[in-house]
């Protein structure tokens, strides 16, 4: 394989292997076959966006053009946020190669995993 990329799934053979390697743990010491999704933001977070969207939804029948402006303005807020997050995971994981320190292969996964949920949620949409 001179020159060629390998990728994890050569590694392990399949894709399903992949797949499982970055499945969750089910709580009971066994792996699932599904990786659940996990939190993209705090429950604090995440309650205060779903606040601001009850909020907004509630003024609908009253003002429907500008309620339709502020949930653009709050998707975009949401947006903006996430890409904070995974910007600054990134740039800590970065940080860590440009030292010279190794990243474990557990906090690596945790970061795809946390990818995969995020890109699952946005197909899914």
């Amino acid at each position: 394989m001179s020159g060629e990329r390998t990728t994890t799934a050569d590694l392990l053979g399949r894709e399903d292997d992949a797949d499982g390697a970055l499945a969750r743990d089910d709580g009971d010491g066994g792996r699932t076959g599904v990786a659940r999704l996990e939190p993209l933001l705090s429950d604090d977070r995440s309650e205060s966006y779903r606040g601001r969207w009850h909020d907004l939804q509630a003024r609908f029948v009253d003002d429907p053009r500008d309620t339709v402006a502020d949930a653009d303005a709050l998707v975009a807020d949401l947006l903006q946020e996430l890409a904070r997050s995974f910007n600054d995971a990134r740039g800590r994981l970065e940080e860590q190669w440009s030292r010279g320190d190794d990243v474990s292969t557990e906090d690596l996964r945790i970061a795809l995993q946390r990818y995969r949920s995020f890109f699952e949620r946005l197909l899914a949409a």
